[in-house]
């Protein structure tokens, strides 16, 4: 177990200053912004995806959806923590060097409780989640769990399946590459993703329960603690909230990409 911490300790700030010194070597012209923020999305790729597949491996793998175990589960919990936490430094240093860019609002300087703050005003919602992960999630599933339920543990390490999407797109928005096609396919793509693997998923394993031991989906909320409840409740409730900010955004470009055909149109029509 503490191989994989020190694994994951190893691991993730290891690719992030590897991407780093790679893309300011093959493109010198990039800001630190660009640089910063790319590598720690292509970060957050590679840990989503390592997730998921350590999620469908798990779900795969577990025909009692309560006592069924996997090694996979509390390994990947212990080897993807240091990622959390490093990751909450790469946001920073990302937001950090974005505020100083010609563009950015904040005038040039060093690190400093100020910067630190805007940073924590800004993504505070994602800033609590890392948190959460790491004080909530991390010791329920080691030490409080009793050995069950490593089918949902793994289910929830599924959620991860679109945050490599979600990567992408902020990645072509920073090189501003937001008005391409690869950028509007990405999109297409984060959408059903982030709604099958984020909201879906949640009924999904109330019905893997229910199938489990007889019990309609309707009637599966009534036999689990009411802990359960509120638990599945509080993870659901910012993937709500997030999928409808990408709806926003998703009809956004839509809107704006339809003035833009109307613009061209209408000198040809002329």
């Amino acid at each position: 177990m503490i191989g994989a911490l020190l694994c994951g300790a190893a691991v993730f700030p290891g690719l992030f200053f590897g991407f780093r010194k790679i893309l300011k070597r093959t493109w010198p012209e990039w800001s630190d912004a660009d640089v910063a923020t790319v590598s720690e999305r292509l970060v957050s790729a590679v840990h989503a995806s390592l997730a998921t597949a350590a999620g469908v491996t798990v779900v795969s793998s577990c025909r009692d959806v309560m006592t069924d175990s996997h090694w996979l589960v509390n390994s990947f919990v212990l080897f993807g923590a240091p990622y959390m936490l490093f990751d909450l430094y790469a946001m920073y240093l990302s937001h950090y060097h974005t505020e100083r860019t010609p563009g950015g609002s904040a005038a040039p300087g060093g690190h400093s409780p100020h910067t630190v703050g805007a940073f924590l005003r800004k993504d505070w919602m994602l800033v609590l989640h890392h948190l959460a992960l790491l004080l909530v999630f991390m010791p329920v599933t080691l030490f409080f769990r009793r050995g069950l339920g490593d089918f949902f543990i793994g289910c929830l390490f599924i959620t991860e399946l679109s945050t490599p999407f979600i990567s992408i797109g902020k990645i072509l928005i920073q090189l501003r590459l937001d008005g391409t096609r690869l950028h509007r396919v990405n999109g297409l793509i984060v959408l059903p993703t982030f709604f099958t693997c984020r909201i879906l998923l949640f009924p999904f394993m109330y019905w893997k329960y229910g199938q489990q031991f007889g019990i309609p989906l309707h009637r599966v909320a009534f036999h689990l603690p009411l802990h359960c409840n509120l638990g599945n409740l509080v993870l659901l409730a910012p993937q709500v909230y997030w999928f409808s900010l990408l709806l926003r955004k998703a009809r956004r470009l839509y809107l704006r990409q339809r003035r833009r055909q109307e613009d061209e149109a209408g000198p040809k029509a002329d």
